[in-house]
């Protein structure tokens, strides 16, 4: 039997625009070409793209990979990252029409099984986007994902998967384009669509390898987004944080004046110190993950301290 090294989830420039009104319409700067070549240095034999909210990007990769011999070891799979109507995401892997976001997870699983496809909770235990307890609705846990950097959450999904018998892999969740290949799964099939959801389906499938999203990269994702999002952010923060939109528009002014100061270092690494103790809570000491998913600064703060 053969196996295929697979990257199961990552994100092109096609995402723009898709991820959600709570999002920055500038999701990840990465091109067809810089996700091809990457996948070749790295010996990958699959890739599932994972757009937001869009089958976009996966006819125009595998048209793009079929015109260029050098990718021919390369199979390109389609897969959308759905955002629910309570806006936790859930990846549907092997579907041909996409389906539309802001539904129930009910109706979703239901039409990805449908369509014959496989559904995957996606960072199941992370603070923002997270499908938590209704993940065992789905076929696959996301066990480890790059951007969960608080670490816990990882531990958490890890352990929930184990505890409901489910199969568990690892995403990438690649937004930059050094961190695609970053978690590799070895899937037990020939390189085609059915013997892959076949392997997937029926736990013929490991992880290879695992590895978190560097601070550069996660700040490198976070200043494409700010870039070329400005207004967005501007009219979210009139509305969403009025009482605090003096703070973070001056922060914003001092973020454009040096992008590349040791200050956002600081405030990275502050960041991940707090999340790391809001994670503990939620996800160990059974706190109110609402706090978070309702975006208060100061609900978020306090929590955090």
């Amino acid at each position: 039997m053969d196996h295929i090294r697979a990257e199961l989830h990552c994100h092109n420039l096609f995402s723009n625009f898709h991820v959600g009104e709570k999002e920055p319409p500038f999701d990840c700067n990465i091109t067809i070409t810089e996700q091809l070549e990457r996948c070749r240095t790295l010996g990958l034999g699959a890739m599932f793209v994972t757009n937001h909210n869009t089958l976009n990007g996966y006819t125009q990769i595998l048209e793009y990979k079929n015109d260029h011999v050098k990718y021919r070891d390369i199979q390109i799979y389609p897969a959308e990252e759905i955002t629910t109507d309570t806006g936790a995401h859930v990846i549907a892997y092997g579907i041909h029409d996409e389906i539309p976001a802001g539904l129930p997870l009910e109706e979703i699983v239901d039409e990805i099984r449908r369509q014959d496809a496989i559904s995957c909770a996606p960072h199941p235990f992370s603070l923002l986007d997270a499908l938590r307890e209704k993940a065992k609705m789905c076929d696959l846990i996301e066990v480890f994902n790059s951007n969960n950097v608080d670490v816990i959450s990882n531990a958490r999904a890890t352990k929930f998967s184990m505890e409901h018998n489910k199969i568990g892999v690892a995403g990438s969740d690649s937004h930059v384009l050094s961190t695609l290949g970053r978690c590799v799964n070895l899937l037990e099939a020939e390189n085609n669509l059915d013997d892959a959801l076949y392997s997937m389906r029926h736990g013929k499938i490991s992880i290879l390898s695992t590895g978190y999203a560097r601070e550069k990269e996660t700040l490198e994702h976070i200043k494409y987004k700010i870039n070329n999002s400005k207004d967005y952010l501007a009219e979210y923060i009139r509305e969403h944080y009025p009482n605090s939109e003096w703070m973070l528009s001056f922060l914003l002014r001092i973020y454009d004046a040096n992008q590349n100061s040791y200050l956002w270092s600081l405030v990275y690494k502050l960041a991940v110190f707090l999340m790391k103790r809001v994670s503990r809570k939620i996800n160990m000491l059974d706190y109110d993950p609402s706090e978070i998913a309702s975006r208060n600064l100061s609900r978020m703060l306090k929590m955090a301290i």
